[in-house]
């Protein structure tokens, strides 16, 4: 399920699709019916613009029959979602697995279905995911598991949902020319994801769980560690009686599903003006540097500042919540032992191809 979080009016129409199955029953047999179909679909891809169609129908970020299904996972009875969870990834497996066979299948035939066999073949090159958008995509299939779901907003944003509604002095020096890519009056190219938390509470009753992926823009330096434009995700659960122990649980949940579940983590104090109290997260990994294991800063999080609920329209004193945010870039170099943000923004093929194929 993604949530398009509106723009006022004219520029943006909202739109939100929703899935209604909450049985072990109804999933499972929606589940075989997706099975059914992937069955039928993909032995009968005989190009590539067939096996592409069957792949955005069966397991499209926003379209994918499967996609859609994972939101369910949250609505199932708290003791089924294992064995649903279960079924789920085998069945999600078996059909990626059957996706990459047939474009192996065709990769094959193209190569050796040569007019001339005496002429030299020319290599089929189908390409490969971004590693950003590999971490990005395994990122928002963890969460989805604990029933969160994908909520977009605009980048060109407005100045009070940027700073104002999330509890930013009017000093802040983020709030500086120098520091923000200003577009005209009270207009910016939002510096985090964070408004579309706001945008979220005001537009959907709690309780709330939603990623908010997406690009960000700052004046810094293009270096080896920053970047003008990068990918952000950052996430929001907003429900009553939530607590600190809610987020560092879910976290460190997290953490030793993307990392292993050998991960150590820890958090410490620090600050940001929509949440209170505000922590780093850590955690310790080996980065195949011949360094050993140590520890690394992953993403900053706390509970959600009472004054945030408030800008949203929600009574604090009822609600409360937490949020994270991290940039998958980190993750990516971290995983893949790359050492320059630069090389993510190259498009240097010789780079990409070195990662899953798309």
């Amino acid at each position: 399920m993604v949530l398009r979080l509106p723009l006022p009016s004219p520029f943006f129409t909202s739109e939100r699709v929703m899935t209604s199955i909450d049985t072990l029953e109804a999933f499972l047999a929606e589940l075989d019916r997706i099975e059914r179909r992937a069955a039928d679909l993909v032995p009968a891809a005989s190009t590539a613009t067939d096996v592409e169609a069957a792949r955005i129908a069966l397991v499209g970020r926003e379209s994918g029959a499967l996609t859609a299904l994972a939101e369910s996972l949250g609505s199932l009875p708290r003791e089924d979602r294992r064995e649903a969870g279960q079924r789920f990834n085998a069945v999600r497996v078996a059909i990626e697995a059957a996706l990459e066979a047939a474009w192996a299948g065709l990769s094959s035939a193209r190569t050796t279905a040569v007019a001339d066999p005496t002429m030299p073949s020319r290599p089929f090159w189908r390409g490969a995911r971004h590693p950003v958008s590999i971490v990005l995509d395994e990122i928002e299939g963890i969460f989805r598991e604990l029933g969160f779901t994908i909520a977009l907003g605009p980048e060109a944003e407005h100045e009070w949902y940027n700073f104002g509604a999330l509890n930013f002095p009017a000093d802040h020096p983020a709030m500086d020319l120098h520091d923000t890519l200003y577009l005209g009056e009270g207009t910016l190219l939002r510096t985090h994801t964070s408004p579309v938390q706001v945008r979220t509470l005001q537009a959907y009753p709690p309780p709330v769980r939603v990623l908010a992926p997406g690009n960000v823009y700052r004046r810094d330096f293009f270096d080896a560690t920053h970047a003008p434009a990068f990918a952000q995700l950052e996430g929001l659960a907003v429900d009553e009686d939530i607590s600190f122990a809610d987020l560092k649980a879910t976290l460190t949940w997290f953490a030793r599903r993307f990392y292993g579940q050998g991960t150590r983590t820890r958090f410490g104090p620090s600050y940001f003006p929509f949440t209170e109290p505000s922590a780093q997260m850590e955690v310790e990994v080996d980065l195949g540097d011949g360094r050993g294991a140590r520890w690394l800063e992953i993403l900053g999080c706390g509970l959600v500042h009472p004054a945030v609920l408030e800008a949203a329209g929600l009574d604090s004193t009822r609600w409360s919540g937490w949020a994270f945010g991290m940039g998958p870039a980190r993750l990516a170099m971290s995983r893949y032992g790359i050492n320059d943000i630069r090389l993510l923004y190259d498009s240097d093929v010789r780079f990409l191809e070195q990662f899953d194929a798309c």
